[in-house]
Order: structure tokens, then sequence, then C-alpha cells
């Protein structure tokens, strides 16, 4: 078993797919129009077949609750596994990303938070 999908809501997903691709550094994967909204997935260029990450409307009356909750309790939404946090906090600071977490040491982990404009926290994370 592994993980094939996971999601993050999202309040305007051509806004969501602009900050993941031209930020982030992901790449799309699938966009396909279905009907109002779109399943529209990125992935990391390094593993295009690997995990996908789906850019899910927030849509559902209970996803704004919940996606607002997390984001005012300083809970990210998802965790990033980068090759150097203090490298990525520079280059995302330097491209006008907001960080609620600058790069904090936790023993052999060192984290790092951003707010992706989209309604959510990220995590970006590596370990030592």
């Amino acid at each position: 078993m592994r993980i094939h999908l996971s999601s993050v809501f999202v309040d305007d997903q051509e806004k969501a797919l602009r900050f993941y691709t031209d930020v982030l550094g992901f790449v799309k994967k699938n966009d396909i129009p279905l009907g109002e909204f779109r399943w529209l997935t990125v992935v990391s260029p390094e593993d295009t077949d690997g995990t996908e990450l789906v850019l899910e409307p927030d849509a559902h009356p209970a996803v704004k609750p919940y996606t607002s909750a997390l984001a005012e309790d300083g809970i990210p939404a998802a965790s990033f596994a980068v090759d150097d946090v203090r490298a990525e906090y520079d280059r995302l600071r330097e491209a006008g990303v907001r960080f609620t977490q600058e790069p904090l040491e936790m023993g052999p982990v060192t984290t790092a938070v951003l707010d992706d404009t989209c309604g959510n926290l990220i995590q970006l994370a590596h370990s030592a």
C-alpha cells in the first residue's frame, strides 16, 4: 500500500495552480474540467509518477470552517519534504511568500510554515 493522492482545499483553483507551480515549483499533472470545478493535481518535478496533490475546491460547507480553524491555530494542512528548509525559506521569501513560522530546528528536523495564499498553511521540513 502507498499514498497515491492527497488533497489540500483551495479557495481558487487557478490561483492555487499558479502558486503551487510558479512559486513552489510543482508541475501540473492533471487538469480535467468537471462542471464548475476541475480535477486538478500537481506533482513533484523529481517524481512525476509519484504522489499527486489534488488542489481540491473548498465548496463543501464543512471545508471553510475546518480550514479556517486550522489556519487560525497555526496548524499546517500539509507537509512537504525539502532538501534544505533554510534555502527554501530564503528562496520563497525572495519570491514574496509569507511565512508564519521561520525555520525552526526541532532535534533532527527543521521546519518552516508558509501561507499558500489559498487558505492553507503548508509546512516545509527536512531531517538532518
